[in-house]
């Protein structure tokens, strides 16, 4: 009995030899994509549009919808890349330059990265004024941005907190 264990384990290596593990892999669908060809699949999340909206509202109906105010520090002569999403590939929605202000609505679970509304420039020139953005007063809910100003991720390290 052992004997026939023993020659059936042996030949269980030559076998897997036998068929290319490739043409199972290319007759698979992509579970996100099942039934698109296989070139319109992109290679990588990164390469797919995505974005997640800044939440505004977190802190209820009775405090502003975005509870604090940073402004952009060290952020070098390129600036800090505003994005569409919570990582460091997502799209890039915008530039923040040393000295912008933006409103900190959230933050990502690993506190890496802001989701902030920038504070437009204001209409009249006066530099005490920035132009309303809409989350300076209590939102009913929580809820995705949607107002006038620019929305996205900044990374936190680069953000002091002026305001909340």
């Amino acid at each position: 009995m052992r004997a026939v264990l023993v020659l059936m384990l042996l030949s269980l290596p030559g076998l897997s030899g036998c068929s290319k593990s490739n043409d199972v892999y290319e007759e698979l669908p992509n579970s996100s994509l099942a039934g698109a060809p296989r070139e319109e699949v992109p290679e990588s999340r990164m390469d797919a549009p995505v974005a997640r909206p800044v939440t505004i509202g977190e802190d209820g109906p009775r405090l502003d919808a975005c509870g604090a105010m940073g402004q952009v520090t060290r952020a070098g002569a390129k600036g800090l890349a505003l994005r569409a999403a919570p990582f460091a590939d997502a799209r890039e929605v915008a530039r923040m330059v040393e000295g912008d202000r933006a409103w900190i609505c959230t933050r990502s679970i690993d506190q890496k990265w802001l989701g902030v509304v920038v504070v437009a420039a204001p209409a009249t020139g006066n530099e005490a004024e920035p132009a309303d953005c809409g989350v300076a007063s209590p939102a009913e809910r929580k809820q995705p941005y949607d107002g006038p100003c620019v929305s996205g991720w900044v990374a936190s390290a680069y953000v002091r907190m002026i305001a909340g």
